[in-house]
């Protein structure tokens, strides 16, 4: 998460949508960065809007403008699945070596979802509280148009690093599982195919 003071901007940072670039690309621009623990790194939409919202609104005496990114889900799901094949995760209840995307797509869409599906949804993350949600919400697929958006508000020209890269891996999916997938995440599809493009 990051917060620009002068420009009453925050940005919250959906996990998996290229936050840690963000991040290092503007952590100098920002009066505000959350880096770790990811529970406060990735700080939802619902806790802004309860906790920090209000407090950075009478701090400075004027409503912050919330942007985010959302990634299609699908490709969302693939990066959560690469991710978690990385020798790096320690805990082998959280880890998808040993299994194919289609295993990991069907454990995410059951009611008891295993430790190495449970990475939550976009959808819960970007809900609104209240009437409050994200006043600026972009598709990660069109990052560059998001980037045009920081651009202007910050006055600054923005170049992204390649950062936290996730190993390559197949992504198929069965027909019946994609569907599966389509129906247990519709709010999150829904949400997405939302989202205004250029």
């Amino acid at each position: 998460m990051l917060v620009f003071w002068d420009q009453k901007l925050a940005f919250l940072a959906t996990p998996k949508t290229g936050s840690t670039a963000i991040e290092a690309a503007l952590e100098s621009l920002s009066a505000v960065v959350v880096q770790r623990p990811p529970v406060l790194k990735h700080t939802s939409v619902q806790r802004f809007h309860r906790f920090l919202g209000p407090y950075l609104e009478v701090a400075s005496g004027h409503p912050f403008t919330v942007c985010a990114m959302m990634r299609e889900p699908r490709d969302w799901l693939g990066s959560w699945f690469r991710y978690r094949q990385r020798d790096e995760v320690v805990d082998p209840r959280k880890s998808t070596i040993g299994k194919s995307f289609d295993e990991f797509v069907l454990a995410y869409c059951s009611d008891d979802q295993p430790e190495f599906a449970a990475v939550g949804s976009q959808a819960q993350f970007l809900k609104p509280r209240k009437e409050k949600g994200v006043d600026h919400l972009f598709r990660y697929e069109d990052i560059d148009r998001f980037v045009t958006f920081l651009e202007d508000r910050l006055g600054c020209e923005i170049i992204l690093p390649r950062l936290n890269v996730s190993p390559l891996a197949s992504l198929e999916l069965d027909p019946a599982t994609e569907a599966k997938l389509r129906e247990f995440a519709a709010d999150d599809f829904r949400l997405y195919h939302a989202i205004p493009q250029a």
